[in-house]
């Protein structure tokens, strides 16, 4: 087993997926017992690309389904083409058919538009990963309904008959808990928690994503990132934001943080105009002077003193 997740692990660092054992085991386990994972956590620390990271891994086709308030299970399983089949029962008009002989042609694989759910059950290679993503902003109906397809893997359309998985997809679920997910989907998945990454992770994160960044910008985009997040902001940037911080100060030619350039690009990392405003100017310089006066190799153990040094604003 210890090899098995290992190499889950390496696979994944190949991907460049910064990780660490509790997601390579859980990701092991659920492929060896063919389980859905369930992965929570804050926005923006990389549930998502757990998928997609696996998919690319594995060498698999992803398949999507991102859930949103309303959506129905037609809309997430199968759809008729409606106005294909039309137009072949007027071609047929006068063909001589009968009316179960037009039905069992119109009624066909090939008038069906297959949205995600199907699309992985019928995935005719190899098994697909299968992606439920912010499965939190479905309603409480289409959580029921999944609850079926991830036991069975089999579905059935009344006009076709029962469908069932020849290769059975890995499948992950994401949610923000938006709301609390029903006790039944969870038992029938293998649950991971992500958090904010720890300096280090993040300073890893950094160097992998941003290959040409120097040790010392790295090191004080993750100083500045774990204080950030401990300020009083109506979003707390994820890691997305820190790569796209990351990149933007490389394009501006920063070595190392300078608080004009931050407040300049405080867009990369604060998504809302009450947030940009409170920080901005006298603030932010004040954070940024901070860090600087921070010995680097000091950088891990600063956030607190960083934090008093700004004006108290720890806690959100």
């Amino acid at each position: 087993m210890i090899e098995g997740v290992r190499r889950v692990q390496d696979l994944m660092e190949q991907e460049r997926y910064v990780t660490d054992r509790a997601i390579a085991t859980t990701v092991f386990l659920a492929m060896e017992l063919r389980k859905p994972i369930l992965i929570e956590g804050p926005a923006g620390v990389g549930k998502t690309e757990v998928a997609k990271v696996l998919s690319q891994a594995l060498e698999t086709r992803l398949i999507r389904l991102q859930c949103y308030e309303g959506l129905d299970a037609n809309t997430a399983l199968y759809e008729w083409n409606f106005p294909k089949q039309m137009l072949r029962m007027r071609i047929e008009e006068g063909g001589g058919l009968s009316t179960q002989e037009k039905e069992h042609l119109i009624f066909s694989e090939s008038f069906l538009f297959k949205r995600p759910l199907l699309e992985a059950i019928t995935e005719a290679d190899q098994s697909p990963v299968l992606l439920i993503d912010e499965v939190d902003r479905a309603d409480e109906e289409f959580e029921a309904f999944l609850l079926e397809v991830l036991s069975d893997f089999q579905v059935t359309i009344p006009e076709l008959g029962t469908i069932k998985a020849d290769h059975r997809p890995y499948v992950v679920l994401t949610s923000n808990r938006t709301r609390e997910l029903s006790d039944a989907l969870k038992r029938r998945c293998l649950y991971l928690w992500i958090d904010y990454p720890s300096y280090e992770k993040e300073v890893r994160i950094i160097r992998n994503r941003v290959p040409k960044i120097t040790e010392q910008l790295a090191a004080q985009v993750a100083a500045f990132m774990q204080v950030a997040r401990e300020l009083k902001l109506t979003k707390v940037p994820g890691i997305a934001e820190t790569i796209d911080w990351a990149v933007s100060l490389m394009a501006l030619h920063q070595e190392h943080l300078e608080a004009e350039s931050v407040s300049e690009t405080l867009g990369c990392l604060f998504k809302d105009h009450e947030d940009i405003v409170r920080y901005a100017g006298p603030r932010m310089e004040k954070l940024v002077g901070a860090l600087a006066a921070v010995p680097f190799g000091e950088l891990p153990e600063a956030r607190d003193r960083v934090l008093a040094a700004v004006d108290g604003s720890a806690g959100r």
